[in-house]
């Protein structure tokens, strides 16, 4: 059952920690100083993924190649085209080392109903805060919210969730890399911890806002779910956008 809790307390703590101010020494890995991944434990600069305000959509992909190739994961000439499926984005709000991600949606067929999506995240990353309504196609018919499984195939991530107990304390890597820009606006305080073990984690019901974010180590998860239809996506933080 969904529990229903006050969230000033939440946010109070989560506010006074000072949380959301960067990735805080978090390592990357990767060789290329160009990506925005820095050398061992060197931190992310969010400025790094920006030109003259506008977000580098090559040098945040370039940062998911690199995470690729240090999970030894094949980086496709398909997924390096510039008219590819690969994509990465920042939801809008200029925050991307703590409110991005990358992926590809490899099949999202309507008629048959179902969906394949592969999700890249960098060290500390999350996706923004959202939900998947039900919405009509223009025939009326209407097409059911989207439900979603994962299962992480290298790294780990924590799975945020408006169901179940509040834990967000038990977390304190996942509280403390929390987007400054989400903190305002968080119904998910359920945590668990996902690790690349093999297990499938379920949407805990239909309409529920949820989100992941990756632990210091980035995190590559593949998504399984019915048809996606964007007209149904809705977001906490105000103006976020795929």
């Amino acid at each position: 059952m969904k529990q229903m809790i006050s969230m000033r307390s939440v946010l109070t703590g989560l506010v006074a920690v000072g949380v959301g101010a960067g990735l805080m020494g978090l390592t990357a890995g990767c060789t290329s100083p160009c990506c925005g991944y820095k050398k061992e434990t060197t931190q992310m600069r969010n400025e790094d993924f920006y030109k003259d305000g506008k977000f580098d959509v090559a040098k945040a992909k370039q940062a998911y190649y690199d995470l690729m190739e240090k999970f030894n994961v094949p980086v496709y000439a398909e997924l390096k085209r510039p008219d590819g499926p690969f994509w990465a984005i920042d939801f809008g709000k200029g925050d991307f080392t703590a409110l991005g991600m990358g992926g590809v949606i490899w099949c999202n067929e309507k008629a048959e109903g179902y969906f394949g999506h592969d999700i890249y995240l960098l060290p500390g990353q999350s996706i923004a805060e959202h939900r998947h309504l039900p919405t009509k196609d223009a025939d009326g018919k209407t097409i059911r919210c989207k439900i979603e499984s994962w299962q992480v195939r290298n790294g780990y991530v924590y799975g945020f969730s408006e169901v179940g107990e509040p834990n967000l304390d038990q977390f304190p890597e996942a509280k403390a890399m929390l987007s400054k820009l989400q903190i305002p606006h968080l119904k998910c305080v359920h945590v668990e911890k996902w690790e690349a073990d093999g297990k499938v984690h379920k949407l805990a019901g239909p309409e529920t806002w949820h989100f992941m974010q990756a632990g210091k180590d980035g995190a590559i998860v593949t998504e399984y779910a019915t048809f996606h239809d964007s007209a149904g996506l809705r977001f906490t933080v105000p103006g976020a956008a795929l």
